[in-house]
């Protein structure tokens, strides 16, 4: 199982190269190297709307700069909007600009990149996780950011709180998960947040090595011991 290959991003060819290696000389890598291939750039959010998820707004560039920026405001109608790599994790390298708070005229992404309009509900109500495991719901997280802050993840100093979807959450994601090109991941985290219509999008579906909140799962060690010793058979 992969666990601790949190910086894959900076490195993904060699990663993905050692995980076929690995595979070749019969050790069961979970999830799978074809997995971990689609899932390592963000550009598989494509797919997924492709297939009929729901997904937030994004713009897909090889790089960007302050007219890129500026171009997607005018794009998007909106006066804030987020810049991500197309391959990275946890938030690194992310950013976020106002019309009133521009990037530098010389600055740029110097990678592919995406951008989106900001949610303001990332900030109002947070961002929701949903674990799956080998298919089935396991268990919720709402992830809040800290004050004055927008990212959620713990590295800024957000936190993480119990959930218990609504049914129409619920199924949400459970139409992510429906829609991944997969059936056979032993482990699944959807992460979404809300549009301004009230439905639920799809951020990322992270299926490399995410967290999957064993706190707020008290079952989650049996659910992942049970599907692991099924493939064992």
């Amino acid at each position: 199982m992969l666990g601790t290959a949190w910086d894959y991003q900076d490195h993904p060819r060699e990663f993905i190269a050692k995980l076929a290696a690995l595979q070749e000389h019969g050790i069961t890598v979970q999830n799978s190297p074809d997995i971990v291939r689609w899932n390592s750039d963000k550009s598989y959010l494509k797919d997924l709307e492709q297939r009929g998820a729901t997904t937030v707004p994004t713009l897909w560039l090889e790089d960007a700069d302050r007219q890129a920026v500026t171009g997607a405001m005018d794009h998007f109608g909106t006066d804030r909007v987020v810049v991500k790599r197309q391959v990275g994790a946890g938030g690194i390298g992310q950013y976020s600009f106002t019309r009133a708070s521009l990037p530098e005229a010389d600055w740029s992404m110097g990678r592919p990149c995406m951008i989106q309009p900001f949610l303001p509900s990332i900030v109002e109500e947070g961002e929701y996780t949903f674990v799956f495991i080998d298919g089935e719901y396991s268990h919720g997280v709402q992830k809040r950011a800290a004050q004055d802050e927008y990212r959620i993840q713990s590295l800024y100093g957000g936190y993480e709180c119990d959930y218990a979807p609504p049914p129409g959450d619920l199924e949400c994601a459970r139409t992510i998960e429906r829609a991944l090109p997969f059936a056979d991941a032993l482990y699944c985290r959807i992460d979404m947040a809300r549009l301004a219509t009230g439905e639920l999008a799809v951020m990322e579906a992270e299926m490399i090595e995410p967290y999957l909140y064993p706190q707020q799962g008290s079952q989650l060690g049996m659910r992942l011991a049970e599907a692991i010793c099924k493939r064992l058979g």
